[in-house]
């Protein structure tokens, strides 16, 4: 069997045993009710032809030249512990039968058998492969939510839609734009995308282009041959070249130049670069994930981004919501970072004083997430928040505009939700911080939004 011969997913069965003519009698059976079947005389290199995960079963017979069907288990084993295995015996064979089960084969079938009793073994084997499939899926899908909410933090209701927004873009092959402030997150939202795609497993390739000098960004992404340009001796491949089979994160695409542009919209639409000084079109398979803090739109009314590289790049956006737009989660993310800062040095946790919460609230986070992050450290270091008052404006008063009723029931929603990340057994105790009685706080609850689980912790022990 050649390597170069992948068993194909829609395969549901493969048939293995060295006689001719009880190969083709049982392929048949098999393709008469209605399953694909791969019929093979050889069981040599089987187990590295199996795609992962492959939906189907393995019907072997024991006795085979070259490979038996007992190496063909602890082969296919070793790969997938879960795979089905039936094994067909011969008289003689039953204690190699027995041998086999107690090793983890599905199933034997001792010859000769009828071709129901086949067929409803393979039927049940399907079945059972479909449920781990579904299982493994949905640990999965758990496991890439828990990492989700582990790395964008926050109960909020617009970081719970951009947690959304990511899980459901992130197992597609789409091209990505992210629009966010600095310091929101960009590079953290571009991470997860790779990170839970099945890209994973190839290279994440993050680069600045407001961070490059003009002479040198299209050498930096594209590449060079020699002697492309005074003192290019040597080859270089470039940033999307060295992403191939992965992601390349492109921040700040708006300082591009025009003309690097157009060598990026035709990256896009043919997925093949040309190194400078080259005329080799190599392919490239690699998703781009765009970013930019600048409305592209307005650029391109303004003439300094292209309207149609903007328009290739908005097919997927994710726009990434400032700190002063979410204030609720501000003390669950002062709070991980402070702790971590502490660790990191050392040091003992700190509480902050009710002041210091209010100021905290107040502050408009011009420089979002990273600024909260830098705040935190200075916090736990023991040097104070560092934070400014605006004059004539008193601490703790809710920022935003609107009715006084809608800033109040705003400044309460943070209030609760602060209460919230921190760590608490219990419903009751939280709202025992808070001086509500129980019900009070479900009601409030349900009116905000809010939930006792939103902040990570276990269910609530009391119900009303």
């Amino acid at each position: 069997m050649s390597s170069d011969n992948l068993i194909s997913v829609q395969v549901q069965v493969v048939l293995i045993d060295d006689d001719p003519h009880l190969r083709k009698a049982l392929s048949q059976t098999l393709d008469l009710a209605g399953l694909q079947v791969l019929s093979l005389e050889d069981a040599r290199e089987l187990a590295a032809q199996l795609p992962p995960d492959w939906p189907g079963v393995v019907v072997s017979d024991i006795r085979m030249p070259g490979l038996d069907g007992l190496e063909l288990l602890r082969q296919l084993q070793a790969r997938d512990a879960e795979l089905p295995v039936l094994l067909i015996t011969g008289h003689g064979d039953i204690q190699l039968a027995v041998q086999a089960m107690r090793a983890g084969a599905y199933d034997f079938l001792e010859k000769p058998f009828p071709s129901e009793a086949l067929l409803d073994s393979v039927r049940r084997a399907l079945a059972l492969r479909q449920l781990v499939l579904d299982n493994r899926s949905l640990r999965l899908a758990l496991a890439d939510r828990q990492q989700l909410s582990s790395r964008l933090l926050g109960h909020s209701q617009a970081m719970q839609r951009l947690r959304e927004q990511i899980g459901a873009l992130a197992g597609t092959q789409a091209d990505v734009l992210i629009l966010g402030e600095t310091g929101a997150g960009k590079e953290v939202v571009a991470r997860a995308l790779h990170d839970l795609s099945s890209r994973r497993s190839g290279p994440f390739v993050a680069i600045n282009a407001g961070a490059l000098a003009e002479s040198v960004v299209e050498s930096e992404l594209f590449g060079h041959e020699p002697g492309a340009f005074t003192g290019a001796q040597k080859r270089r491949i470039g940033k999307f070249e060295f992403a191939n089979g992965g992601t390349l994160f492109l921040d700040e695409i708006e300082s591009m130049s025009l003309d690097v542009q157009v060598k990026l919209l035709r990256l896009l639409q043919e997925r093949v670069v040309e190194r400078l000084g080259g005329n080799q079109s190599i392919p490239l398979d690699i998703r781009i994930i765009a970013a930019t803090k600048e409305d592209l739109r307005i650029a391109a009314d303004q003439g300094r981004f292209r309207a149609d590289l903007y328009y290739r790049l908005n097919v997927a956006p994710l726009r990434i919501p400032p700190l002063r737009e979410r204030n609720e989660d501000i003390f669950l993310l002062f709070q991980h970072f402070a702790e971590a800062a502490a660790q990191r040095h050392g040091l003992a946790t700190r509480s902050l004083l009710p002041e210091q919460r209010a100021l905290l609230l107040r502050h408009g986070w011009p420089g979002n997430v990273r600024e909260l992050q830098n705040t935190a450290e200075r916090f736990a270091l023991g040097l104070g928040l560092g934070l400014e008052q605006a004059d004539g404006e008193p601490a703790g008063a809710p920022a935003g505009s609107g009715s006084l009723g809608e800033q109040v029931e705003g400044f309460e929603r943070m209030l609760i939700a602060a209460e919230l990340a921190r760590p608490h057994g219990s419903l009751r105790s939280v709202a025992q911080a808070l001086g509500l009685p129980r019900k009070t706080l479900h009601d409030k609850l349900r009116k905000h939004g809010l939930s006792f689980t939103d902040a990570g912790g276990s269910p609530p022990e009391e119900t009303e």
